[in-house]
């Protein structure tokens, strides 16, 4: 399989390009990169959780940490250029995007979203499909999804993590 049919890719461009829920690319794409390449922070799969969580912030009014986190983004997909993960993406097309928003966010315009240019037919249906079961949010919900999701097991997993080192 290649690796951009990988389910949680495909979830990746369904929540970018359906309900733009950056907060959501960001888990899914953490997790299939924790699956393949845990330690690689150069890795492709990086850039696109860089850039989701640029898109993210730069929605909230954070400026400052949309421009810092996009221009990873930008170096990490510069770096990669030639990766398989970019295989049906136009990477060409993507740093544009990226570097046109980036500018906007520098030049303090309102936030404005934009489509993965996705260049193979069965990703792009494959992520069609996904995007039919993916739910609209309520904007305060998708603004704020990350103080307002169940962080229960996430702090778990900290207390967990704090006594074990003890």
């Amino acid at each position: 399989m290649h690796p951009l049919f990988h389910p949680l890719f495909i979830d990746y461009c369904a929540y970018f390009n359906g309900n733009n829920d950056y907060f959501e690319c960001h888990e899914v794409l953490e997790e299939y990169w924790k699956e393949i390449a845990p330690k690689e922070k150069l890795h492709p799969l990086v850039g696109y959780v860089q850039l989701a969580t640029g898109m993210y912030h730069w929605r909230r009014g954070n400026v400052t940490g949309a421009a810092r986190i996009l221009e990873k983004a930008i170096v990490n997909f510069e770096l990669n250029y030639e990766s398989e993960f970019f295989e049906y993406i136009d990477v060409r097309q993507l740093l544009i995007l990226m570097k046109n928003k980036l500018r906007k966010i520098q030049e303090n315009e309102p936030f404005s979203q934009f489509p993965l240019p996705i260049t193979d037919r069965q990703l792009q249906e494959l992520a069609q499909e996904r995007i039919k079961s993916v739910p609209p949010m309520e904007s305060h919900f998708i603004f704020n999804k990350h103080m307002l999701r169940d962080r229960s097991e996430i702090l778990e997993a900290r207390e967990f993590k704090k006594r074990s080192r003890q």
